[in-house]
């Protein structure tokens, strides 16, 4: 049984209403699926799927582009996913937060539909989420 004295930096399990336990337990649900959906987005853009293709054209960004933010992608999971270096997993949820961040302006830009910026910003929330959780779990 893991008591207060395990959590980060002295915060009573009063103070963050989960225990330790409860807390890598969110961490890792929501890394697995935040790594997911951009394992599959990165292959994707790898391969050049022909949506990410017809988008990056709405966009006006040439197709190539799909491989250098596609390899990215698979890379930052690679990040996010391992426990050694806590710098390159810094690194790639600054990554992943430019590449969200980058889409919400491009399609700001170019549509004036609003709703297409819900997914990129869906994403960036999701992304802050698992951020808080990684501190709680892994403190510094």
């Amino acid at each position: 049984m893991e008591t207060s004295a395990n959590l980060p930096r002295g915060q009573s399990e009063q103070q963050t209403g989960m225990t330790p336990k409860t807390i890598k337990i969110v961490y890792w649900i929501l890394t697995i699926l935040f790594s997911v959906a951009m394992l599959m987005d990165g292959i994707a853009g790898v391969v050049r799927e022909e949506t990410g293709q017809q988008v990056m054209r709405q966009l006006g960004y040439p197709v190539y582009i799909l491989t250098i933010v596609g390899t990215a992608k698979i890379l930052g999971v690679v990040a996010l996913l391992q426990p050694w270096f806590r710098t390159i997993k810094e690194w790639a949820f600054a990554g992943f937060t430019i590449n969200f961040v980058g889409a919400m302006a491009s399609w700001a830009v170019v549509s004036d539909d609003r709703t297409t910026l819900l997914p990129p910003l869906f994403m960036l929330v999701f992304l802050f989420v698992l951020y808080y959780f990684w501190t709680k779990y892994e403190p510094r």
